[in-house]
């Protein structure tokens, strides 16, 4: 069914309510509580009961590779030197439109502490794309509930459920006042497509940034009150995001993958990754016939990584990553934090010591300061 106009909902006066829940939790568990902070005084510490959520550790590699189809090399990018071109050039990804559609309210999910939560679909490149959306209740501010988009990392899109991801990260913003949509992207779950692999193609970034678009025609949501959040593979979605777009005021990340290319390549080390080493190996091995190494072909590798362009990012930047992750190094973060810096863009690095990939032992910290 698609529901169109304002939901009405009735007001409530909220107090401090603190509970947890489990972010791979299924649709059949009690739903989970978070903590609602007031949204006009500053965010107090927040002193969780139960241990944080945690998330299965993101085998952060398909089982097969994707065959990508590329345009013909001998078209080249008008540039002064040219470039053999490929779809993830930001610049060739700026020159596209992202309209995504109005939003289709599918499904109402069992309500959250104070926000209703929906399933709803948007269109993306041909495919219906579906996601949860959450609202909070009460009367939005005049110009309507601000949102945050997230995106999730890296889960086996075989092994996706479109409920069991994300919701107690989501539910933390949405008691405190955010319209929040989580994307399944293309391949995932019911969503339409086929699964891509994020480093070789830029589908998921497309199915996002049609999210913007479909967020913004939601009569309920501010349209220029817009951020953007990502967790591991979904860090590399939200920089290359808020590179490509100029609608996104600002971003989180946390654990992201967040290194040029040529780290991807050549530095990125994940414990038990055999798989990932046999899978890394044939695309380096297949882009380097192509265009050249990065010490070869400088130009092809600045023009399709988000590090080139940090001086047009839409808005502040929050980073956050533990030192203890073995699936995406914490230096990653580092050097980009170093980046931000030498490019003058606002930003701020968190490090958390003794902890992992998903932050789960600093969870609320980082929840807070998100």
């Amino acid at each position: 069914m698609k529901i169109s106009g304002r939901i009405l909902l009735p007001a409530s006066l909220l107090t401090l309510i603190l509970f947890l829940l489990v972010a791979c939790q299924s649709e059949s568990e009690p739903v989970p509580q978070v903590a609602v902070l007031p949204t006009t005084e500053p965010v107090p510490t927040l002193q969780p009961t139960a241990e944080p959520p945690t998330l299965d550790p993101p085998t952060l590699v398909p089982t097969a590779l994707p065959t990508s189809t590329l345009p013909p090399t001998s078209t080249p990018i008008p540039t002064e030197t040219p470039t053999p071109t490929h779809p993830l050039m930001v610049e060739l990804m700026r020159q596209r439109a992202y309209p995504g559609s109005e939003l289709t309210f599918v499904e109402q999910l069992d309500a959250g502490a104070n926000y209703d939560r929906f399933i709803v679909s948007y269109e993306s490149d041909g495919h219906t794309v579906f996601a949860v959306l959450n609202v909070p209740w009460g009367e939005p501010p005049g110009t309507g509930w601000p949102v945050i988009i997230f995106n999730h990392g890296f889960i086996r899109p075989d092994q996706y459920v479109i409920t069991q991801y994300y919701d107690t990260y989501m539910g933390v913003f949405s008691s405190n006042g955010y319209i929040t949509i989580n994307s399944d992207y293309r391949g995932h779950g019911e969503s339409e497509g086929e699964p891509i692999i994020i480093y070789r193609d830029p589908g998921y970034v497309t199915d996002v940034l049609n999210a913007l678009a479909a967020v913004k025609t939601y009569d309920l949501a501010d349209p220029n009150r817009i951020g953007m959040y990502g967790h591991s593979m979904g860090g590399f979605i939200a920089l290359r995001s808020m590179i490509i777009s100029e609608e996104i005021k600002a971003g989180v990340i946390w654990g992201g993958v967040v290194a040029n290319f040529d780290s991807i390549m050549n530095e990125w080390e994940m414990e038990n990754s055999e798989r990932f080493e046999d899978i890394r190996t044939e695309w380096r091995n297949d882009w380097y016939g192509q265009y050249g190494s990065p010490e070869e072909n400088p130009e092809f590798w600045a023009a399709i990584s988000s590090n080139s362009y940090l001086t047009d990012l839409s808005g502040p930047l929050q980073i956050h990553h533990a030192r203890g992750d073995v699936v995406v190094p914490f230096e990653f973060s580092q050097t980009l934090q170093a980046e931000m810096e030498a490019a003058g863009m606002p930003s701020e690095l968190f490090l958390y010591e003794g902890d992992d990939h998903n932050i789960a032992g600093n969870f609320w910290t980082a929840m807070q300061r998100s």
